[in-house]
């Protein structure tokens, strides 16, 4: 085919697009911005960008779990409580393995089995409760909410559980290069800087094959010079980033551990029969129902990964403590929840994505981290997450009124 016979998207359309769903990264590149000169750059250097994930990792897996229960127009008040409880359980399943002769040196792997199975198992009970007897989602993680943290009371006797030892914490602070003892070289540590080379080579691979399969079946793709621009744009992003690990400790483990949860579930929502069923569910349930969609079912499995998202997030959070706290989990509702509706999802449910709750996630960490190194009390990160979390809702109620949806 040649090229005068290809399809290709109006620039004017297309930028119209791309700066709708663009927004985000741009609006996050513009907060590291802003707190470069009142953080004296600190907010760049690349110790800070590896405590970035290392400390807000966890909201991040929450907000993939929670961004498809919003999808299904449902909420989970109770995930904050179910990372402590499944925290504290999570510790003591861990200092067993160690005591026992034939579990400790798989006691890690255990542990993770073990933390996303109880996840799961209350997203079940929770769940349930949600899609069969048809009580409102809001109710019953109310509820989920005060008995987790009752339950993590009763279980911790309100006395820190101690890990018996650090490898527990190294899923959640530890870096491959550490962990498999990679010498630096030069001014880098080479797990980032490979592992990206790999990553962008399949990227590049993919994207190349999915424009000549479309101009194959005859449908729109962009133009070739803005496609070229994606590529590079996204080449430097991910190089910078691995810069950032590579010149402090390495390539953390979390971030991988994120990278292959994000990658599921965008897969997932985007490329699988269930996917299209929560979108559906959520855009309309009755027209899903009389389309012979399984509603129940759909919502019932929702909470399960929400469940099993929760046991993931907890493990990370405790590793990151380094010991599971009673009082843990403390408003990690309200973080995960905002990245949902910062990063695009609608409060109607039917709208939203795995990377926007993400890139909505990082802004929060931004702000965060910035005020943080402006040594700003935690008073003022309260009050500029509520400020935000109203903005946002309020911009999809007004864009869907404007559109006429709603």
């Amino acid at each position: 085919m040649s090229e005068k016979s290809i399809k290709t998207t109006d620039m004017g359309v297309l930028l119209k697009k791309s700066v709708r769903s663009y927004s985000m990264f741009l609006i996050l590149a513009l907060i590291m911005l802003i707190f470069a000169p009142l953080t004296h750059g600190n907010n760049f250097s690349p110790r800070n960008f590896t405590n970035i994930f290392f400390q807000y990792s966890y909201v991040l897996i929450l907000a993939i779990g929670m961004v498809q229960v919003i999808i299904v127009q449902g909420i989970d008040l109770s995930v904050g409580s179910v990372c402590a409880f499944v925290g504290a359980l999570s510790a003591m399943v861990f200092n067993a393995c160690l005591a026992n002769p034939f579990l400790n040196p798989i006691a890690v792997p255990v542990t993770l089995m073990a933390s996303i199975a109880m996840g799961v198992g209350i997203g079940l009970f929770q769940g349930g409760w949600v899609a069969y007897a048809r009580l409102p989602a809001f109710i019953v993680t109310l509820a989920g909410m005060l008995l987790f943290r009752g339950l993590t009371y009763l279980v911790t006797k309100i006395t820190p559980v101690r890990l018996n030892d650090v490898s527990y914490s190294h899923l959640a602070t530890g870096t491959v290069d550490e962990v498999f003892g990679f010498e630096r070289i030069g001014i880098y540590y080479p797990a980032a800087i490979i592992l990206t080379i790999v990553i962008l080579i399949a990227f590049y691979v993919a994207e190349f094959f999915g424009r000549k399969k479309r101009i194959a079946n005859d449908f729109e793709v962009t133009p070739l010079p803005f496609f070229i621009m994606k590529l590079v744009v996204v080449s430097m992003l991910a190089l910078g980033l691995a810069d950032r690990f590579a010149r402090y400790r390495g390539l953390p483990i979390v971030v991988i551990v994120l990278g292959v949860t994000i990658f599921a579930f965008h897969f997932l929502l985007n490329n699988t029969v269930l996917g299209r069923y929560i979108y559906a569910v959520g855009g309309n349930p009755r027209s899903a129902k009389l389309s012979g969609i399984n509603s129940e079912l759909v919502i019932f499995i929702v909470f399960c990964i929400m469940g099993g998202l929760s046991g993931l997030a907890a493990i990370v959070f405790t590793g990151y403590m380094n010991s599971a706290l009673p009082q843990a989990g403390n408003l990690f509702e309200l973080d995960a929840i905002a990245a949902c509706y910062i990063g695009g999802v609608s409060a109607s449910g039917g709208i939203g994505t795995v990377v926007g709750v993400v890139i909505g996630g990082l802004v929060m960490g931004a702000i965060n981290n910035g005020m943080t190194l402006m040594n700003l009390g935690a008073h003022y990160q309260y009050v500029v997450k509520a400020l935000i979390l109203l903005l946002a809702v309020f911009y999809d109620v007004y864009t869907r009124r404007k559109a006429g949806l709603g």
